[in-house]
């Protein structure tokens, strides 16, 4: 009895050459980015006539300085001052942090109060300038 044997076909892939490619391509990406630098932040102009309720609002000069409910704080003493003015508020539980930051104010500066109003998990509505 003359009986064949089959043939197998083989299913496997070679990654070699997939990872050549994929590396290849994370290079020309790296390459041709453009970075993206965001110097000072400028407030955006709204129409809207509504005024959000504030329970604590925080100025940011355009010299760094940092003004809670009008009187100038430090940024070590800000997270402290805010959780204080919070507690005295009479709205403790949807408590909402005005940021009014001048033309000009780094962008990180803005972010790093953002970061503070999450931590203690307020609401954080950033002042617009109306238009003109």
């Amino acid at each position: 009895m003359g009986l064949k044997k089959r043939s197998k076909v083989s299913a496997e892939f070679s990654m070699s050459s997939l990872t050549d490619i994929i590396f290849l391509l994370l290079i020309f990406f790296m390459l041709t980015a453009n970075f993206v630098r965001v110097d000072n932040l400028e407030l955006p102009k709204s129409d809207s006539k509504t005024v959000a309720p504030s329970d604590v609002a925080v100025a940011i000069q355009k010299d760094g300085k940092f003004l809670l409910n009008g009187n100038e704080i430090p940024l070590s003493g800000l997270r402290g001052g805010i959780k204080r003015a919070i507690s005295e508020s009479e709205n403790r539980d949807n408590a909402t942090l005005t940021i009014v930051a001048e033309v000009g104010v780094p962008t990180r500066k803005v972010h790093e109060l953002m970061k503070i109003a999450s931590e203690l998990k307020l609401k954080a509505i950033l002042a617009t300038q109306p238009r003109s």
